[in-house]
């Protein structure tokens, strides 16, 4: 099984997730421009996390992310500085065009869904790792 590994002072690692952040009230802004205009500041800041943004798609209502991050990184102020920061900045920018659809301060929702990922499905792994023990076995 073959690998895109990662290297540290004191580690290998592979470390990619799936973040999804909805819009408050699942209400219907985001644009190809107010897509792109995330993805610009999403990259302004992960390199601070130790995050590189692979992919970045938006539905009208809700964004999925695909990152890669360190062994270091602290996903979750990750998740919520990017949640803060995006928030504001995309007010700021197209504040006229959204005080119909969101009201407040609020923009995203207050929950988000983080899920790891792998280079390989989770069965491909189960079955490498059980085929270890008789790997082993012939020696």
């Amino acid at each position: 099984m073959e690998y895109d590994l990662d290297t540290g002072a004191h580690s290998v690692y592979s470390l990619h997730y799936h973040l999804v952040l909805v819009v408050k009230y699942r209400q219907n802004v985001f644009t190809a421009e107010r897509t792109e205009f995330l993805h610009e500041v999403a990259n302004g800041f992960a390199d601070n996390y130790g995050v590189e943004i692979k992919n970045l798609e938006a539905d009208e209502d809700h964004v999925h992310i695909v990152f890669k991050a360190e062994p270091t990184t602290d996903l979750a102020k990750f998740v919520n500085v990017l949640k803060g920061a995006s928030a504001r900045r995309i007010r700021n920018e197209y504040e006229d065009e959204l005080d119909d659809k969101l009201w407040g301060d609020q923009f995203w929702s207050n929950s988000y869904c983080l899920i790891s990922t792998g280079q390989v499905s989770l069965d491909v792994l189960k079955e490498y790792v059980e085929n270890q023990r008789s790997a082993g076995d012939d020696e």
